[in-house]
């Protein structure tokens, strides 16, 4: 049976934004590269469209930062959009944008394989798919992942100059 591309998009829409949006750091870059993403799909019917996208994003977002890389620019945080919530006052603000600045160094600064491994798990995807995605072996999905966690808060907690606390983990 051909994939129906339309529930697929509505199914992965938001889970690939986060992705994209959490390797690019630019909220509108990041839904541009989804369209991009579903546009290289359309021709193709996989076996698992799921796993299929994000492999295809995952390759939208590498040479996204390769041409970055090349004009010498530096990838953009941009502010994820507040949804409902009331405009916060500018010190609400300073502290998120000084957070989310914090959880971006830490996420640089793992690892490719483990930012990966985190950031699919982050949009949704099961532990096989993640093993496709990320060429790991299913059981090796779970302990990589723990490993990619601790370091990511040992690495938040280095950015924001605490201690790591030991006992996590």
């Amino acid at each position: 049976m051909p994939t129906n591309w339309e529930q697929q998009y509505r199914e992965t829409y938001d889970d690939l934004v986060r992705f994209l949006h959490r390797k690019v750091w630019d909220s509108d870059r990041a839904h541009d590269l989804v369209q991009e993403t579903f546009v290289r799909a359309l021709n193709h019917d996989p076996e698992n469209p799921r796993a299929f996208l994000f492999t295809i994003a995952a390759n939208l977002a590498r040479d996204e930062a390769r041409a970055a890389v090349r004009r010498k620019h530096h990838l953009e945080l941009i502010t994820v959009e507040t949804g409902e919530r009331s405009d916060p006052g500018p010190a609400e603000a300073l502290e998120e944008r000084e957070r989310e600045a914090a959880v971006r160094r830490a996420l640089e600064s793992l690892s490719e394989r483990d930012r990966d491994v985190l950031l699919l798990w982050d949009a949704g995807l099961s532990y096989p798919e993640i093993a496709e995605q990320a060429g790991l072996a299913l059981g090796a999905v779970g302990t990589t992942l723990a490993r990619a966690r601790h370091r990511l808060v040992e690495a938040y907690e280095a950015a924001e100059g605490k201690a790591p606390d030991v006992a996590r983990g």
